[in-house]
């Protein structure tokens, strides 16, 4: 039996990541770990304060692992743009002998940015609404790109499909 493998999702906000991670879902049934959707799910009105974050985060942290531990496969669908925060999440997959893979989801800044500001209440994947343009451009300029060493499959934020999602994957393999 293969082990369970832990995707990252890489890109700035509004770029695709959770278009892509519902597309990863679709193709190779590994859990879906929406930040967004849990925290709505946990804070009526989220805050996005750094206590608030801390307490997110440790418990999805939490809940990658469990899933890892039960041999599942995760997609952690959240804004890994820090290469600490990846490394964090390599511990907890090391412990499960869990390859990670980086999903870089890259679009144009201009593209993100209207996507993650403007009109979120159309977009199924912007649960938690309109992003302000500051909170767009401090995500965005925080973004660590990968580095040599990280598993990385990059998919086209603007071209995505199922069947693109899935050659790039079947890529990364060979």
């Amino acid at each position: 039996m293969n082990p369970p493998t832990l995707y990252l999702m890489l890109g700035y906000p509004g770029s695709g990541k959770t278009t892509a991670s519902k597309l990863l879902h679709q193709i190779t049934g590994a859990e879906h770990l929406w930040a967004d959707h849990e925290r709505k799910k946990r804070f009526a009105v989220p805050s996005y304060t750094h206590a608030e974050n801390l307490k997110l985060y440790a418990e999805l942290n939490a809940m990658a692992g469990r899933l890892l531990a039960e041999g599942k496969s995760v997609i952690f669908d959240t804004n890994f743009n820090f290469f600490s925060d990846r490394q964090k999440l390599r511990r907890i997959a090391a412990k499960y002998n869990a390859p990670v893979i980086v999903v870089w989801v890259v679009a144009p800044k201009a593209v993100a940015r209207e996507r993650a500001t403007q009109d979120a209440h159309r977009q199924e994947t912007r649960i938690l609404g309109d992003m302000t343009v500051a909170n767009f451009e401090r995500m965005s300029k925080n973004l660590q790109p990968p580095r040599a060493g990280e598993t990385v499959v990059q998919l086209d934020g603007e071209g995505m499909t199922a069947e693109t999602v899935a050659a790039a994957l079947k890529k990364q393999q060979t």
